[in-house]
């Protein structure tokens, strides 16, 4: 699973919370997850996230910085999505979730996390 973000929000972490929980129940079935932050200033905003994950206690999941607002390339993250929530399983998107800002909140949350069954072995 993968969540790309341009803002880190109490929505953000309630979603990684979740995700991090899902991965930590899991793991014996190989769930993994990871968040990037899609940032024009990483040095800067690594810090944040750091505080971000230590904040919010995640624990399982891999907290990172991508240098350009875009993304990589290859994962084509909505231009214009503030989160974009890929979940996949071997190769194939099983679910794809994009919130414009302010589109993440307690029910789109509730909404992807009742989608990760999807990519259990």
């Amino acid at each position: 699973m993968n969540v790309f973000t341009r803002s880190l929000t109490d929505d953000l972490a309630s979603l990684v919370k979740g995700i991090d929980s899902f991965v930590d129940k899991n793991k014996s079935k190989q769930a993994a997850a990871f968040v990037v932050l899609l940032s024009s200033d990483p040095d800067a905003d690594e810090a944040k996230l750091k505080e971000f994950a230590k904040k919010h206690g995640i624990k399982n999941v891999p907290l990172t910085v991508f240098d350009g607002e875009a993304g990589p390339p290859s994962y084509k993250v909505a231009k214009d999505a503030d989160v974009t929530v890929l979940l996949w399983q071997k190769r194939d998107v099983k679910a794809n979730h994009a919130f414009a800002k302010d589109g993440l909140n307690a029910a789109t949350v509730e909404k992807v996390l009742s989608d990760t069954p999807k990519i259990l072995n």
